[in-house]
């Protein structure tokens, strides 16, 4: 495989990580532009323009956008969280010009006022659908609690308040400002023929104007305390403990990974063994989290209301000893195995590569190739782990619960 990279006059980088043994091509644009960007005014809008990026352009209405997509047998869809906008399409290798020339098409919309009103219906059903399943927006109100007035504690899909007051022209001062080419990489993945790439990149995308644009990470104090969200209806008690953890471009970030998947992987951790095994919890895991300037380590319980505090208590336990004692070489090199597989194994599809090459540039302006990602977790020793608890501790959390029981034992 062979890294390119080029980068039109008006700002846009294109990357692309080319394989001519590959049957398929990734296609994406990454756009610097999700909740983080937003103010109280326009809370949400990140997530409602990527909607209206498909309600249609100046040369394409809604139904011709799904026309083309579906005339190449694209797999394609499109995602927004706190930090990025992603547009994607995986499509056979003959379809890489036509289906570049339809997301820049896109990247373009049309915005009209009447796509937008109709759209504004379908993002307020999706609040509500959302606050009605569980654990029934307790994440997001939790990262409210524990971002406090920083931006990374904006919910992505706006509030219903937020979204009802958003007028056209917000969303269109808003695109005219992250959208700049400079603020958007375009990148390739898998059967990739990069100069034709760059040549028609040039056709599509080099008449966009430029604008400066920048975004805030400096440095913020989380939160921490016990927040509950009573819901009557729930049979299951939902409970979220964050805490601090290293961020993206922080060198800790795999040990803290390596870390999270000994004490909660979805099977053969320690709370795998100690809660789902055993029968006591539906699930007990671990996930890290990585923004610029900032991460966050989550846990995340769900089990009978009843069994809530004893099994909190279980994983306080379980936590406790990870910090005093640190992990064991069996466990780091089973944990380094299980990552690494992971990492192999989806790197065999182009798609994937789209998203861990596109990712990792708009974070760290940086290529790793998969062995460099694989060698990476294999150097990670039982001292950098004992480290990162060191530095995170896991006693300083944010507790959100989500369900019937109206307080939780301190």
């Amino acid at each position: 495989m062979q890294f390119r990279e080029h980068q039109l006059k008006n700002g846009l980088h294109i990357i692309a990580e080319c394989n001519p043994d590959a049957y398929s091509t990734g296609l994406g644009f990454f756009v610097d532009a999700g909740s983080r960007d937003e103010t109280e005014e326009n809370s949400g809008v990140s997530h409602f323009l990527e909607h209206m990026l498909f309600k249609g352009t100046a040369k394409r209405n809604a139904w011709e956008v799904n026309r083309d997509l579906d005339a190449m047998g694209s797999q394609s869809n499109a995602m927004t969280n706190q930090e990025r906008t992603i547009y994607y399409a995986a499509v056979l290798p003959e379809f890489q010009d036509s289906m570049l020339e339809l997301l820049s098409d896109l990247m373009r919309p049309a915005l009209r006022e009447e796509d937008f009103e109709v759209e504004k219906e379908v993002i307020l059903e999706e609040i509500q659908s959302g606050d009605d399943q569980p654990p029934f927006g307790g994440n997001e109100k939790a990262m409210e609690l524990y971002f406090g007035d920083h931006p990374l504690g904006r919910r992505i899909l706006g509030t219903p308040e937020s979204i009802e007051a958003l007028k056209v022209e917000q969303m269109r001062d808003y695109f005219a400002l992250r959208y700049s080419p400079q603020n958007v990489t375009l990148a390739a993945a898998g059967a990739v023929d990069f100069d034709a790439l760059v040549e028609r990149a040039e056709e599509y995308c080099g008449h966009w104007s430029a604008f400066p644009t920048s975004r805030n990470i400096d440095p913020t104090t989380t939160n921490r305390g016990v927040h509950m969200l009573v819901k009557d209806q729930s049979t299951q008690e939902y409970v979220l403990l964050f805490s601090d953890g290293p961020a993206a471009d922080d060198e800790d970030r795999m040990a803290a990974r390596v870390m999270a998947t000994i004490l909660g992987d979805d099977s053969g951790s320690r709370y795998y063994w100690e809660l789902i095994d055993t029968g006591l919890a539906e699930y007990a895991e671990v996930g890290c989290y990585e923004y610029q300037g900032i991460g966050m380590v989550a846990r995340f319980l769900c089990c009978a209301p009843e069994e809530t505090a004893a099994n909190l208590e279980r994983m306080r336990t379980i936590e406790a000893a990870l910090q005093r004692d640190g992990v064991t070489a069996e466990e780091l090199r089973q944990a380094q195995n299980k990552i690494c597989s992971h990492v192999a194994l989806g790197s065999e599809r182009p798609m994937n590569r789209l998203f861990a090459l596109g990712v990792n540039w708009l974070q760290r302006k940086q290529y790793r190739t998969v062995r460099e990602t694989v060698e990476g977790y294999t150097a990670v020793q039982i001292s950098n782990i004992t480290d990162v608890l060191q530095k995170y501790p896991l006693d300083q959390t944010l507790t959100m619960a989500v369900g019937p029981l109206e307080h939780l034992p301190s």
